[in-house]
């Protein structure tokens, strides 16, 4: 026996509910449906690996054979990247990834965001939007930090490589600014040499520290086009500094992001935070397994998590191997490590 159910923009539903050996599922727009499976069938292998079912196109039909949870939750991801593609988006790798870790369902709820009149999407939808596109969290980790950069003006993002928090936090930067919540975007790292020497670079202070910001360069990159970041950064409505710069400044109505935070001295956190002026939102982010300070030298971000724990309105937010968003073989190799530091 089959069940059979058609993909509208209302979640699907099987008609039948013996639980048989295969779900049929009827999509009207075969254009679509072509879309939905992706070049040489890549979006179905993906939910397919992920989900051990197996998915049989069959004219504008696709069959998902394998367990009955499995089916149901293929079912709801399908209808999930279906609704997306009628709404006149794409379906990409990461929106595949996205479904995959939280659910197929859809929520239009949306609030205001607090202080301010700007609204957040809730629920199950957390979208972020910029002059290119727009992002969206891929784990409960992404979007729970995201839901907390909206509604805190100081927060914290702590967890491994490729966890997506100065990705997020740069996006939520560049949503705020376009939005008219914030006047410029101040974005900062330490510049500490990852365990090589660089030697006396050439060139003037900007070629010099340049290499060291380039991550920050990349994601605005993703956000902004191309002669409109150029223009912002030469007007200085986006700044892109070294840690050392911010000393002396009060920071008012800016969207401030302290990236690689483990590699700030206890007094260079200090001076950082009491940079907040009115108006304005920080974000902190940082990894306290890739701390590159000098031995013996105390990480200012350890210290400020144990200081500011407790302060209301301060958030604090983690990620685990389980948000890493990169390669999959990342999360892996994190977890390795992991366990060799704890077996140690």
């Amino acid at each position: 026996m089959q069940e059979q159910a058609l993909a509208t923009g209302a979640p699907l539903t099987p008609i039948d509910t013996v639980p048989p050996s295969e779900t049929l599922v009827d999509f009207p727009d075969n254009r679509l449906l072509i879309d939905l499976c992706g070049p040489y069938d890549r979006n179905l292998t993906a939910i397919e690996s992920a989900l051990e079912v197996q998915i049989v196109r069959r004219g504008n039909h696709l069959a998902i054979l394998g367990g009955l949870d499995a089916r149901t939750r293929a079912l709801e991801i399908m209808n999930a990247l279906y609704i997306r593609l009628e709404s006149g988006r794409e379906v990409e790798p990461g929106d595949i990834d996205r479904e995959l870790r939280m659910g197929g369902g859809s929520d239009d709820v949306r609030r205001p965001m607090q202080g301010d009149q700007m609204e957040l999407p809730v629920g199950h939808k957390v979208e972020i939007k910029t002059r290119k596109k727009p992002v969206e969290p891929r784990t409960e980790a992404q979007k729970a930090y995201v839901q907390s950069l909206f509604d805190n003006e100081l927060a914290f993002g702590i967890g491994p490589a490729g966890t997506g928090k100065t990705y997020l936090a740069v996006a939520v930067g560049v949503s705020m600014f376009i939005g008219g919540h914030v006047d410029k975007i101040i974005l900062s790292r330490p510049a500490v040499e990852a365990g090589e020497k660089l030697g006396y670079l050439p060139g003037d202070m900007k070629d010099k520290v340049d290499p060291y910001m380039q991550p920050l360069y990349d994601a605005l990159n993703d956000f902004l086009p191309g002669k409109q970041l150029a223009k912002l950064i030469e007007e200085k409505q986006i700044e892109i500094a070294p840690l050392a710069f911010m000393r002396g400044r009060t920071l008012a109505r800016a969207f401030v992001v302290l990236d690689e935070a483990q590699n700030a001295t206890t007094m260079q956190m200090k001076m950082f935070l009491t940079r907040l002026g009115e108006g304005s939102r920080m974000v902190i982010t940082g990894d306290r397994t890739q701390i590159d300070l000098p031995r013996g030298q105390a990480s200012g971000l350890q210290d400020a998590e144990r200081l500011l724990q407790n302060i209301p309105k301060i958030s604090f937010n983690y990620f685990t191997s389980k948000d890493v968003v990169r390669h999959p073989l990342v999360a892996a190799i994190i977890e390795a490590y992991e366990a060799d530091t704890q077996s140690g």
